[in-house]
């Protein structure tokens, strides 16, 4: 059985959510942040050295990194292709991967930062600049790129999970305003019946 390491407060429940649109069973091992620095414990640096979640156990093989994770689990539980292109489909293939490691290689940056200003209100102007200027032409791609779809490809893919955890984020942040069709389908993700299941076992 796989267990999933869960930091409270962080990306764990999307992949709770992925494991849960596999019908994976999974173990759940919850771990809490320093109040005061809200980083990880000792407990969690036990597991990992960094003390970062999601981390997944599967047989002898101990992962992290979200997009690894679910290049992972995609390549060894969804032999059906249903929540990825399969390779042979290559400019499929190929726009999925980079919606699956767009959030993090691009798209979370800005938006960490902006929560870290509204957390301590910090007042650094140029950080601000730069972090609502990036926050703005990124929501802006997702949401042209998105268009009428419901999904990023059309249909619902792996990759919608990285993609829902940044718009999560931004919602979090009050950014979505200007973006309605991005709270659709925001709204649209997290009404999947998986997604559901994760949030019941993955309390944040």
């Amino acid at each position: 059985m796989i267990t999933l390491h869960h930091l409270r407060i962080g990306r764990s429940l999307f992949c709770a959510w992925l494991l849960e649109e596999l019908h994976l069973e999974y173990e759940l091992k919850e771990y809490f942040r320093n109040p005061k620095t809200f980083r990880s414990q000792d407990d969690l640096k036990s597991v990992h050295p960094l003390g970062k979640s999601p981390i997944i156990e599967d047989g002898s093989l101990m992962l992290t990194e979200s997009s690894a994770i679910t290049t992972y689990l995609m390549e060894k539980y969804d032999s059906e292709n249903e929540f990825h292109p399969c390779r042979e489909k290559i400019n499929t293939w190929a726009k999925y991967t980079q919606w699956l490691h767009y959030p993090e290689g691009s798209a979370f940056a800005p938006l960490l930062i902006d929560m870290l200003l509204q957390r301590t209100k910090d007042s650094s102007q140029r950080l601000n600049e730069f972090s609502s200027g990036e926050i703005v032409l990124h929501l802006n791609y997702i949401q042209e790129e998105l268009g009428n779809n419901d999904y990023m490809l059309g249909n619902f893919s792996a990759a919608d999970i990285s993609i829902a955890y940044v718009i999560g984020v931004a919602d979090t942040g009050k950014h979505l305003a200007p973006y309605p069709k991005l709270l659709e389908y925001l709204t649209r993700c997290k009404n999947r019946a998986a997604f559901q299941k994760a949030k019941l076992r993955v309390v944040e």
